[in-house]
């Protein structure tokens, strides 16, 4: 081994004892270019240290113009050129590790020696995020070069491309589309679960929808969350008066699809909304010609916790979205003044009631109960001690020739929800209505 070579070889023994990995460049081929004459003699190493580490060991280290290159130390007549390492633990095996530099590059096609493995060389580099894909005004999302080559480097590329394509509203171009699904099954055996969550994380909460689309359409998403993906095989009623069906999996999109209309920033309520029916694929029951997914919401519930513990969400963010699809079939009945107190004193409150505007948009359904809880909310604003009849006893007593009694108060917490109800609003209601609960019930004397 050469001189220079001993000292390369120690320069990368001085980082890794100092806890970064360092080294020498394809020493074999960096063997050819030294200069015969000694004079100029140059030595690429590679390591994940930064200049600012660098300099701690190597204080005569230069700081390179060059993006591609960290810098370089000029020992002993021979120069020495510093290279970012790849640290993506999403790169292809055959892809992680440093086999030529621009310099080598050059240096042999000065010889005319290009080896084949030139060809498509893994070349250190500066990250950056957009290095690997072509000009966004082609109107797509493109991958430079071979598709499949592009991947290698970094198969998190893979999710990068589906959230621009997510985010900016474009198409995937049909050679990087099928690149991304014929690696599918190494993009999920390579790239960490926080990589892919990165990536989600910065999807918009209105580009979710899309998001998910592709991730199901390349077969990512039956990897990372077969739950989800599952819910393509589940079928239910559309809209009950056209009979229409749909998967539940296409109910879901459209769900989280309309929820970002009211509330666009909102990541964590998309989030629930695409775990909102998860439940269905474990309370699936038919009968009766039709499914039935009886207390989906509470499954659904346990099973998004029991997912999202997987992906590594933070807790409370897991408590967060857990109990947002758990209510999230409150407001689908016709709740009572109590009913719409008990709802209204969730912190989520206002997030559910938008899960369920976006539920029933996506069915295109009907409004009668969602219309019924507001007026109801709108009354639960009003303590309900102060909430008072539009008829006292002494009234009902008259109107109806009952006795004082128990049937008297129970009369009158009678007309008292309907008032909430807004089924009754003027003392002429307040008097039909009480004279027809007495024949309906039979009152008589003190009781019904």
């Amino acid at each position: 081994m050469s001189q220079p070579f001993k000292d390369a070889v120690g320069f990368c023994k001085t980082i890794m004892r100092n806890g970064y990995d360092a080294y020498v460049i394809n020493a074999r081929l960096q063997a050819l270019t030294l200069d015969e004459t000694g004079k100029e003699q140059e030595l690429d190493i590679c390591t994940e240290a930064g200049l600012d580490e660098l300099l701690k060991y190597f204080p005569n280290i230069e700081e390179s113009q060059d993006k591609g290159t960290i810098g370089y130390l000029v020992e002993g007549g021979v120069k020495y050129f510093f290279y970012p390492a790849s640290t993506d633990e999403a790169a292809y095996t055959d892809e992680a590790v440093s086999v030529m530099t621009p310099r080598l590059l050059k240096k042999l096609e000065q010889r005319g020696d290009i080896p084949l493995s030139a060809v498509c060389p893994f070349i250190p580099k500066a990250k950056d995020l957009y290095a690997d894909f072509a000009d966004f005004s082609e109107g797509q999302i493109r991958f430079k070069g071979l598709p499949d080559q592009a991947l290698k480097k970094d198969y998190s590329l893979a999710y990068r491309a589906l959230r621009f394509a997510a985010n900016f509203d474009k198409e995937i171009e049909a050679n990087s589309w099928a690149a991304i699904v014929r690696n599918a099954r190494r993009v999920l055996d390579y790239v960490p679960m926080s990589d892919f969550l990165d990536e989600w994380r910065k999807v918009e909460a209105e580009s979710m929808h899309k998001f998910f689309s592709l991730l199901f359409d390349s077969m990512l998403l039956h990897g990372l969350i077969p739950e989800i993906a599952a819910l393509s095989r589940v079928t239910q009623i559309k809209n009950p008066e056209e009979g229409t069906e749909e998967s539940v999996l296409e109910h879901t999109l459209d769900v989280m699809k309309a929820y970002p209309e009211e509330l666009p920033y909102d990541w964590f309520g998309t989030v629930a909304c695409l775990f909102h029916d998860v439940g269905k694929l474990y309370t699936a029951d038919f009968h009766d010609d039709q499914w039935h997914f009886l207390q989906h919401h509470r499954v659904g519930a346990k099973v998004t916790r029991k997912v999202l513990k997987r992906l590594r969400f933070e807790e409370q963010d897991i408590d967060l979205i857990c109990e947002l699809v758990q209510n999230h079939m409150r407001p689908h009945f016709m709740l009572t003044d109590k009913g719409i107190r008990r709802l209204r004193s969730l912190d989520e409150y206002p997030r559910i009631m938008e899960m369920v505007k976006a539920d029933i948009k996506a069915r295109d359904g009907s409004w009668r109960e969602f219309n019924h809880n507001l007026k109801m909310a709108e009354r639960a604003d009003i303590p309900e001690d102060e909430i008072e009849p539009l008829l006292d006893g002494n009234r009902i007593m008259t109107i109806t020739g009952l006795k004082p009694g128990p049937v008297v108060g129970q009369i009158r917490d009678e007309l008292l929800k309907a008032q909430i109800a807004d089924d009754v609003t003027t003392d002429e209601d307040a008097e039909a209505f009480v004279k027809a609960y007495v024949k309906k019930h039979q009152c008589k004397g003190a009781t019904c």
